[in-house]
């Protein structure tokens, strides 16, 4: 059905997927920061950065649209979610960075990736890596972490490293057994949910995009594809909490509901049965995940 209500609201796509993808990429004052701190780490070869964000806030958004918009010189290896040995991570790095060889160990592996900084460094150029979900990195991945920051000239890093994850990073940072790595932590940054006014602005903002419509020109409801009404959009942040994530669910449920009852006006009664609808299937999704493993 969900291509149909595309039809019905003459979106180009859905407005409300739960992917990371940087076109619909919102610019709250919290994303804009995270962003900008991230960018300002990269640009001025700080070393180590970390954003942390709970679940659903944005945050491989954030990795998504920095890797679409780094320029040519700033070369990138993006781990998405870290589940490897010390070893197998650093092999992950180097194919990602496109660093080919034969590497019989890991010291030889981390010789391949100091010549490959050095030489980029000559031409100019700079390398980041960005690991997603890193709160799932383990200590001795960490550490490698540590000294993976060491490559360094005497006057800057040669690689850049962005940390992304949920507030546990913080917490497992804490340890004494990492203070050496969190004693070269540059730049932190955490990413709060989004307000009231933020969730009114992020829904218009992404059914805009969604109806090849400008997003910065204000535009009058009628105007739109589709149309949350203020008690459609105080709903929505009540049970959302302003993550990015839920109010996708939310209004992904809200305008298919719209389309069934012919409607492009989404208004309380349609996102109040949303709501219920998506913690329903919520519901018997967790029933099916605890039957399946008793």
């Amino acid at each position: 059905m969900r291509p149909m209500y595309k039809k019905f609201y003459k979106f180009s796509e859905q407005p409300f997927n739960i992917t990371s993808d940087p076109e619909f990429f919102f610019p709250s004052q919290h994303h804009k920061e995270a962003f900008s701190h991230v960018v300002y780490g990269i640009e001025q070869r700080k070393g180590i950065v970390i954003i942390t964000g709970e679940i659903g806030t944005g945050k491989t958004t954030i990795c998504r649209t920095l890797l679409s918009q780094l320029q040519t010189h700033v070369k990138t290896a993006l781990v998405l979610n870290p589940y490897f040995s010390e070893l197998q991570l650093l092999q992950f790095i180097i194919k990602d960075l496109g660093i080919d060889g034969h590497f019989r160990n890991k010291l030889s592996l981390l010789a391949a990736l100091n010549n490959f900084l050095i030489e980029q460094s000559t031409l100019g150029n700079n390398v980041v890596l960005i690991i997603d979900e890193a709160q799932n990195l383990k200590i001795n991945q960490l550490e490698q972490i540590r000294l993976l920051s060491n490559l360094e000239t005497e006057k800057e890093k040669l690689l850049q490293i962005i940390l992304v994850g949920q507030p546990e990073l913080q917490e497992k940072l804490k340890l004494p057994a990492l203070r050496q790595l969190t004693q070269r932590v540059a730049i932190r940054y955490h990413i709060l949910p989004l307000t009231h006014d933020d969730v009114r602005r992020y829904i218009e903002h992404r059914i805009k995009i969604a109806g090849h419509l400008p997003i910065d020109v204000e535009i009058s409801p009628d105007q739109l594809p589709a149309h949350f009404t203020e008690q459609a959009v105080e709903i929505i942040y009540e049970h959302s909490q302003g993550t990015p994530r839920i109010i996708n669910i939310i209004c992904d449920r809200a305008l298919l509901l719209g389309y069934v009852t012919e409607t492009k006006i989404i208004d309380e009664n349609i996102t109040r049965k949303a709501v219920e609808e998506v913690g329903n299937s919520y519901e018997h999704h967790s029933r099916s995940t605890e039957k399946s493993s008793i």
